[in-house]
């Protein structure tokens, strides 16, 4: 009964060390340059929650959600990672230049409306759900349909 015990208060504390800690937080706790990135391209949007997800070996994410369904997700520093607008073209300038116009060359009407970026390549997300992957030069690197 003892080892029961035991072995179930130790998976207890496995599942906390383990467990993402997200918690809602107010927008002026995001890092400045995720509160200047906002003011900048998300001016006009109503801000619905944002959180930070505390993760092991203090690595944080930021995610901020905008009533309108958009969001935008940051590293610790605040740079951002993910940006998914839903339906809505990405606002400009965020985007690098050599992608945008690689999509107006051979994607007529198509608008970005997802990226992802890391630190091997950007990924994004046509209106006609076609993903295309480019590497940190910007060549292409995939597609898929």
């Amino acid at each position: 009964m003892r080892k029961t015990v035991l072995l179930i208060c130790f998976a207890m504390v496995c599942c906390n060390i383990f467990a993402d800690n997200d918690r809602i937080i107010t927008v002026g706790e995001l890092p400045a340059e995720a509160q200047n990135f906002i003011k900048k391209y998300f001016e006009t949007n109503e801000v619905s929650y944002a959180k930070v997800e505390d993760k092991l070996f203090d690595r944080k994410n930021y995610e901020v959600v905008f009533v309108d369904g958009s969001k935008v997700e940051f590293n610790k520093q605040g740079e951002w990672k993910e940006i998914n607008c839903k339906f809505k073209e990405i606002p400009a300038g965020i985007v690098p230049q050599k992608i945008v116009d690689y999509v107006k060359v051979n994607f007529l009407n198509c608008k970005i409306i997802e990226i992802d970026r890391n630190s091997r390549d950007y990924e994004i997300h046509l209106s006609n759900d076609i993903e295309l992957k480019f590497d940190l030069s910007f060549n292409l690197i995939d597609i898929d349909d």
